[in-house]
């Protein structure tokens, strides 16, 4: 890979569009086979790695990591609601450090597919939309609406700005050489009806309009304008995808699942390596597929408060490099091998002539050769057996579902189900143990009650329109009258939650939670009330907003300002108390006095007794205090 020390300008012609633009530095453009960069048609392979979800001390072993096991691209999405918390307070500090980041790859000599959405679903927050979003007075995310548009021009030029001043575009001689806008739109293009097509159109117009002089991509979007270049995510793109929109555009895979999101309650979906060689392979033979991300080559760490609804903090752990940046073999191993013998098929891949010649049943040649006699070969079983095949009077084993690579139409140099690489295994052992009661000190968090709160309402209000996206946690209040002594009810209340904890005259009486595949659960336990006034307090608590509706990740993001989550009816005994005068505290206590924060002088810490609900728990270690 080489980096121009001085300027050529250069005349392009973006193939697809026709448009016409002067550039300096790398020339990057796109015909039917490949991009194509400096004149040269490359095969590349990238890998997602997100800059928020690791730490800039860890941003160069990863990124060496990468490059080690084969990788030419770094992939990583922008975190608009990371950068823009409020309107016009912009943060790149630290691990939002976005320009940082992307050097670090530079200086590895890596590439870079800058997927800037600005949604971006991602499992992340709001699907990286920043909440204030919301309070826009007639938005409608993602559609062919003004205030929208607005806001969503306004950030995308801002990172494009930022990276045109920093020459990070392959054009001022950076390692940019792709940019995405939006993201999956195609999912929910048509529950906007007309306002979709228009949508993706403004959008095409505004990203190319901003002169980046990099080709521009948009995943799973069938009817992508040009010169924008639709792309696939999924786990078989080589038999589900329909492929490019126009032969002038090449295939390009944004995301090449190499295992899968993981949400609390649920186990890990696991995708074998074999697999991942195999639809990896074949996508390049017969989509003549020149590059594939995947997604993710490092998952890494949700931190704070930046997951998805449901999702964990843990973000695809079972990726080549797991959460903490370790290699996972034989993934990673298997990977590196399928890789190096690939590229040894560059030349006939990106130049030469695609003949298929049937074997048996299942089984197929792939034959690529060039005029000056490069000539390789991909032996493709497709079936679920195991077979020996003959190929130009050569007997070849392929295993199941696999497919053997030929270099020079000869000799095996890789077999996709075929892995060699050791398996290693991730094993930890305790350094401190916090075992000892007497080690833990406790804060109890205090039950609200109905009279000491300020804000009221005859009707239950709505979640995240209440807390602002500030807290997971909303409390709601009410007083109930009982004229027998202890008598015992029935207590329903339904929410789209996610989690509810119930109190009745501050005594727990039980909690329930949802899960991320459906929109609400009903908390029901028999309660008794006193004579007289009783109070009810119950503990609205979100795991991470949603991204799409009713929480179900298959429309992402539809109609995301509309939705709702908290409390939406109690009764007790069948008795409707909705309507009833509710009072609310947005917050826990233990988070207004920043029980977190050692510094913190308003909290009163006592010694460890018994575990109970609702309580804080902190121990000293090496000096600092660590609070769970």
């Amino acid at each position: 890979m080489v980096w121009f020390e001085c300027c050529i300008v250069l005349l392009v012609v973006v193939a697809g569009g026709g448009s016409m633009a002067v550039v300096e530095g790398a020339e990057v453009t796109y015909d039917g086979r490949s991009l194509i960069i400096n004149g040269q048609r490359q095969i590349l392979f990238s890998g997602s790695i997100h800059y928020p979800r690791s730490t800039p001390d860890t941003w160069p072993s990863l990124i060496a990591k990468a490059k080690e096991g084969g990788l030419d691209v770094i992939q990583t999405y922008v975190f608009w609601n990371l950068h823009e918390p409020q309107p016009g307070q912009y943060d790149f500090n630290g691990r939002n450090d976005i320009v940082s980041f992307i050097k670090q790859v530079q200086k590895q000599g890596l590439y870079v597919s800058l997927r800037i959405g600005p949604f971006i679903e991602a499992e992340w927050n709001y699907g990286g939309l920043p909440f204030w979003l919301h309070d826009v007075p007639g938005i409608i995310f993602r559609t062919n609406n003004t205030p929208f548009k607005h806001h969503m021009q306004n950030f995308t030029t801002k990172i494009v700005d930022m990276m045109k001043a920093e020459k990070l575009f392959a054009s001022q001689g950076g390692p940019i050489i792709l940019s995405q806008i939006e993201n999956e739109y195609g999912n929910i293009e048509r529950a906007f009806h007309e306002n979709g097509p228009r949508y993706v159109k403004w959008a095409t117009e505004m990203a190319v309009g901003l002169n980046t002089s990099e080709p521009w991509i948009m995943c799973k979007q069938d009817d992508a304008p040009d010169p924008v270049i639709n792309t696939c995510n999924g786990r078989r793109c080589a038999e589900t995808w329909k492929g490019p929109n126009s032969p002038n555009k090449p295939s390009l895979w944004t995301e090449n699942w190499t295992s899968f999101l993981q949400a609390y309650g649920k186990n890990a979906l696991v995708r074998k390596p074999q697999d991942l060689a195999f639809h990896t392979t074949l996508f390049i033979v017969k989509m003549k597929g020149s590059f594939v991300n995947y997604y993710m080559y490092h998952g890494g760490t949700n931190f704070g408060r930046t997951s998805a609804s449901y999702i964990i903090t843990a973000y695809y752990d079972l990726a080549p490099l797991d959460e903490y940046g370790l290699i996972r073999q034989p993934k990673y191993g298997h990977l590196k091998n399928m890789h190096a013998a690939i590229k040894l098929c560059s030349e006939a891949l990106l130049y030469g002539k695609l003949t298929i010649k049937p074997l048996d049943q299942n089984q197929d040649a792939y034959v690529y050769n060039k005029n000056s006699g490069e000539c390789a070969a991909f032996l493709v079983n497709n079936g679920t057996r195991e077979n020996v095949v003959v190929f130009r009077n050569i007997a070849y084993n392929l295993p199941s579902k696999s497919i053997s690579i030929l270099p020079d139409c000869k000799t095996v140099a890789f077999n996709t189900a075929m892995v060699s690489t050791q398996v290693s295994t991730r094993s930890k052992q305790p350094v401190i143990r916090f075992d000892s009661s007497q080690q833990w000190e406790e804060f109890h968090e205090v039950v609200p009650q109905f009279d000491r709160t300020s804000l009221r309402s005859n009707r239950l209000l709505e979640q995240m329109n209440t807390t602002k996206d500030t807290t997971d946690y909303l409390w709601y209040t009410t007083r109930v009258y009982q004229r027998f002594s202890k008598a015992r009810y029935m207590l329903r209340a339904n929410t789209r939650g996610h989690v509810l904890r119930v109190y009745v005259n501050g005594v727990p009486v039980g909690s329930a939670h949802g899960n991320r595949g459906v929109s609400n659960f009903t908390f029901e336990s028999i309660v008794s009330l006193s004579t007289g006034v009783n109070y009810i307090s119950i503990l609205s608590v979100m795991v991470g907003l949603p991204v799409s509706v009713e929480f179900v990740v298959k429309d992402s993001g539809a109609y995301m300002e509309s939705k709702h989550a908290g409390l939406r009816e109690v009764l007790i005994q069948n008795v409707d108390i909705t309507s009833y005068s509710w009072g609310y505290q947005v917050g826990l206590l233990g988070e207004k006095l920043s029980v977190y924060d050692e510094r913190s002088i308003k909290v009163s810490w006592s010694r460890y007794s018994s575990p109970r609900a609702l309580t804080w728990y902190k121990v000293s270690l090496s000096d600092h205090n660590v609070v769970v």
